[in-house]
């Protein structure tokens, strides 16, 4: 989760503009993102394929990992996505 302002805590992820599966560009469009003060698209830090991605509606702390970007068929099992724990 990309911080997007001093005190940002954590983003909402309110829709994501690409599939797991599709491939996308560094610098385009990736997910849109809501805080407590704006609404805004993120763009994607790399080129690649989306390999995987937290779920919309997820709350994520800034700094957590929200998508994994790599190359098509590549495993990414052992790499770990935020997950929210028990409320």
């Amino acid at each position: 989760m990309p911080k997007l302002g001093l005190t940002m805590t954590e983003g909402y992820i309110s829709a994501w503009l690409a599939d797991v599966g599709e491939t996308v560009a560094a610098d385009r469009p990736l997910c849109e993102l809501e805080t407590d003060k704006i609404t805004t698209s993120v763009d994607s830090p790399a080129a690649g394929v989306l390999l995987a991605r937290v779920a919309e509606g997820t709350e994520v702390p800034v700094g957590q990992p929200i998508a994994i970007i790599g190359e098509a068929g590549e495993d990414v099992s052992q790499v770990a996505l935020y997950r929210p724990g028990p409320a």
